[in-house]
């Protein structure tokens, strides 16, 4: 059984967000939405690789909820992210300066 930890919740805060540890992703309750990623780096490094919201669920914020918790996480367990997905590197961050912190040190120098 993979291990899940709720993430985020309350209807005024958006979806319930669970994190699926043995698939290597954040995720709806519902498992409809979700967001991939692989660490690296003996796990001090969380790259993001996809972001998947069905067209049911889309224009609700839903990815972006998503990357909240997963950079939640990282910021948590005191890691950093590599933004592989086009969504997180495209649309989420600059919409959210305040999460590029996280981003690897690696990345901000070629940016």
């Amino acid at each position: 059984m993979a291990a899940a930890s709720a993430t985020t919740a309350s209807a005024t805060e958006g979806p319930r967000i669970v994190w699926n540890e043995k698939q290597r992703r954040f995720e709806t309750e519902d498992k409809e939405a979700y967001i991939e990623y692989v660490l690296v780096n003996d796990g001090k490094v969380m790259d993001i690789l996809h972001t998947y919201v069905p067209r049911s669920k889309r224009g609700l914020g839903m990815a972006s909820h998503l990357c909240v918790a997963a950079f939640d996480h990282a910021k948590s367990h005191s890691m950093s992210i590599i933004p592989t997905c086009s969504y997180v590197s495209d649309t989420f961050l600059p919409r959210n300066p305040s999460w590029n912190p996280l981003v690897s040190e690696e990345l901000k120098s070629s940016m």
